[in-house]
Formats: C-alpha cells, sequence, structure tokens
C-alpha cells in the first residue's frame, strides 16, 4: 500500500507545475562558479548526479550512485512557510557490489521544510536528510547512510567543471529552451569507506559529478536516453547521450563532450559518435524493462573504438509503481583500442524509458 500511495503522490506533485512558471535553459548563459553548483529556483527541475568505481585494498570493487533531485512544483505569491510545498526533493542511493554480485538501492523524498532537504550556496551542500555532500576546501565530502551499506567519501578534482554543449547549453530537441545547462567533474579523485555487512571497506577510485538545470521535458516522440560516463587510463573522459524516439530511430540532437588530459573539452556532435547496443541484455523482474548492456562506442576522430561491458547486470533503479521512473544505471568497464593502441577505463552506464517511456505516466 505505501508504494501505491507514494507512487500516486509523486505524480500528483509532478502534474501540477506548469513550464509558463520557469526559466527556460536558452543560449548564452554565463555560467558562474561556484554558484552553479546549486539551486537554480527559477528552473522547473534540477539534478545533481554523483557515481563512480571504487577498489579496496583487497581487490574488491565497488560503484556507486547518489543522486539529488529537485522538482518544482508551484511557486505561489505571498508569504510562505517552511512547509509549503514549493520543490520536492528526491534522492536515490545505489551500491553496486560488482565483486560480491550484489546490487542494493534505495529512495527517498522530502519537502525541504525545516532543513529537511535542499541545496545551497551559503552552506555549500546539498542534501536530502543524512544523504549529503558538503563542500569543503574546494573538497566534496559525500555521506549516506542506509540500512544495508553506508558511503563516506572525499572527492577532489584536479580538473575544472566541464560545460556540455553549445553556447551554454546542452540541446536535447528542436526548439528555444528545450535544452539544459549542463555541467560535470569529470574526474573525482575518490578516497574513504563503504560499510556493507557489518565490514569496513577502505576504497580509492574515481568518481564523476553531473549537474543540470533545466525545464522543459523530453519531447512527446522521445522515449528514453542511453548516457555514458567514461573515464580511460590516459587522463581523458567521455559524456555520450544518445536520445532515443520512440519508433527506435536516434535522435539527431544526440551529442557527447570529450575532455582531454589537461582538462579541455571539445564537443561531439551527433555525427561524431555511435554508440551501437549489443545482443546481451537483463531483464527486470519486477518492471520487465530489457535493457541492452553491452555497447560498443566508435569516434574516428579521436580514433577510438570501445567496448562496454558490466559484470553486475542487475542495477536497475526500480521506482516504486513508476515504471517510466525506472532506470537502470551501473559500473561498467571500457577495452578497446585508440589510434591502433589499448585504450582501458572505468565508468557509468544509463539507460532509461525501457521499462516505459519516460514521461508516459506523467501524460495520462
Amino acid at each position: 500500500m505505501r508504494n501505491k500511495v507514494l507512487a500516486a503522490l509523486l505524480l500528483l506533485l509532478f502534474a501540477v507545475s506548469s513550464p509558463a512558471q520557469y526559466q527556460l535553459a536558452v543560449p548564452g548563459y554565463q555560467y558562474q562558479f561556484p554558484r552553479d553548483y546549486f539551486n537554480h529556483p527559477d528552473y522547473r527541475t534540477e539534478w545533481w548526479y554523483y557515481t563512480g568505481n571504487l577498489t579496496s585494498a583487497d581487490g574488491h570493487k565497488f560503484g556507486y550512485e547518489l543522486t539529488f533531485f529537485r522538482e518544482a512544483v508551484s511557486r505561489s505569491q505571498g508569504n510562505n512557510t517552511d512547509w509549503d510545498i514549493q520543490d520536492l526533493y528526491l534522492a536515490h542511493l545505489a551500491l553496486s557490489d560488482v565483486s560480491g554480485g550484489h546490487f542494493y538501492h534505495t529512495e527517498r523524498f522530502n519537502r525541504s521544510g525545516p532543513g529537511l532537504a535542499g541545496a545551497s550556496q551559503p552552506l555549500e551542500k546539498v542534501w536530502n536528510g543524512n544523504w549529503e555532500v558538503q563542500w569543503v576546501n574546494g573538497e566534496q565530502h559525500l555521506e549516506a547512510v542506509a540500512a544495508d551499506f553506508a558511503l563516506h567519501f572525499v572527492m577532489s578534482s584536479h580538473k575544472p567543471p566541464v560545460v556540455h554543449g553549445k553556447n551554454g547549453v546542452s540541446q536535447k530537441s528542436a526548439g528555444l529552451g528545450h535544452a539544459s545547462h549542463y555541467i560535470s567533474f569529470t574526474r573525482l579523485l575518490t578516497t574513504g569507506s563503504i560499510d556493507l555487512n557489518g565490514k569496513t571497506h577502505r576504497v580509492e577510485g574515481t568518481s564523476w559529478m553531473d549537474h543540470e538545470f533545466f525545464s522543459h521535458r523530453i519531447d512527446e516522440d522521445q522515449s528514453g536516453w542511453d548516457w555514458l560516463s567514461l573515464q580511460l587510463d590516459d587522463n581523458t573522459e567521455l559524456m555520450l547521450y544518445r536520445l532515443r524516439h520512440r519508433d527506435g530511430s536516434v535522435d539527431p540532437f544526440s551529442s557527447g563532450t570529450y575532455v582531454d588530459a589537461k582538462g579541455k573539452s571539445t564537443f561531439l556532435s551527433s555525427t561524431d559518435f555511435t554508440m551501437q547496443a549489443g545482443a546481451e541484455t537483463y531483464t527486470s523482474p519486477s518492471t520487465h524493462g530489457v535493457y541492452p548492456i553491452a555497447w560498443r562506442v566508435a569516434i574516428p576522430s579521436l580514433g577510438m573504438d570501445l567496448q562496454i561491458r558490466t559484470a553486475l547486470r542487475s542495477q536497475e533503479m526500480a521506482i516504486a509503481g513508476i515504471a517510466s521512473l525506472s532506470y537502470w544505471e551501473g559500473a561498467i568497464t571500457i577495452s578497446g583500442t585508440r589510434s591502433g593502441a589499448a585504450s582501458n577505463g572505468v565508468g557509468y552506464l544509463e539507460m532509461t524509458g525501457y521499462a516505459r517511456p519516460v514521461d508516459s505516466d506523467r501524460r495520462k
């Protein structure tokens, strides 16, 4: 019963927000840091995505995801109390025990209330309950405690934040404002610990942080997307996303970004790369979504031909009662070649719209 109530509440809250109330992501946006690491209440939707691949001293491999969402509900005029719901704050937390072959995940939602959840530049913090990322002297400190596991990380970046897209926007379809403002930390050196099953694992590795804010949802003819963050052993990174139409074709507004070893970024249009799904799939027992979990990426201009694989098939974040919001997000490994030489690395793969097209529940 609780899951049905949660699903109904989420759909109701998502439905009441009108895009006319909010600012659109349009070209010419002037990014300012650290301001743009935090909250943008003039936009309807905002998220902060943390993912990473970590290894313990004894070789045990993990992946993790901690995601904070802010979804605007209303923008009423006049005085508001702490308990008025102007924004809904959701968060997803997942641990991929790659070596142990198990996927743990949980979710929560809150209103901001008297400090229950939020994103604040004065506090230098994004949080939902006791899941938080706190900026401290340029480092990002991540803390998240769940019933089955806990994460305690310190992350530092030796590259500047990357701005994706062109002229300040990452365009998702034709039309002014059909876009997001999108930044990433593409290589956060990460140390800390994971508590799991009564044991503390000291770990280190790399994380990736995405921050997007926007007001336009995906178009009616788009069903979802496939997104990759790739961290290669030569200290370069790739972000690629492939938007899918409902007829299975690839949207020409798909794009990506290449980041060289010094942090310089290069925009990649949909004609600069291919993301081809392989035959290997995972079928979710809860949502019945069928996800392709092996991919080939080719970028001729960079001489790259890469194979994407995962050692843990079951990494679906199944959202209670809402198949259109469920997605597969998991740790991956990379192998292949660049200009004839071996090219390897780690990353994360996100796939949406396979259980049901994204936004379909909201359009009923």
